[in-house]
């Protein structure tokens, strides 16, 4: 005689079930979204909000649903990082260039070197 299990088929134990693996495969094949909020008020005022948002997926899968800001965060990423040193070294150049051109540079290049002699 056998008795109905309370369970879903996947979480019995009978070895029909989906092991750990499949399980990690599955999400990160389709992706899931976890989602909350956290309020604190005090007498009907509202002192704090934090909105959180989780998703876990694989990195195609991320890609796929237009999701890629690790590629762009400098802390995350060295070809970000890369990218944002050659944004600012291009800028320290032109305005190099612009300090020359206009002459201020000139002065101040031998204002320093008048005192560096003094």
């Amino acid at each position: 005689m056998t008795t109905a299990s309370r369970y879903p088929e996947p979480f019995r134990g009978d070895g029909g079930g989906a092991n750990l693996a499949d399980i990690l495969e599955r999400v990160l094949d389709k992706g899931i979204v976890i989602a909350g909020d956290i309020r604190i008020n005090l007498l009907d005022i509202e002192l704090l909000t934090i909105k959180l948002r989780l998703i876990v997926a694989s990195i195609d899968k991320a890609k796929e649903m237009g999701i890629d800001w690790w590629e762009d965060d400098p802390a995350l990423s060295s070809g970000a990082r890369r990218k944002e040193l050659a944004r600012e070294n291009a800028e320290l150049k032109q305005r190099l260039a612009e300090l020359e051109e206009s002459g201020s540079g000139r002065e101040a290049v031998g204002s320093r070197e008048e005192r560096d002699t003094a």
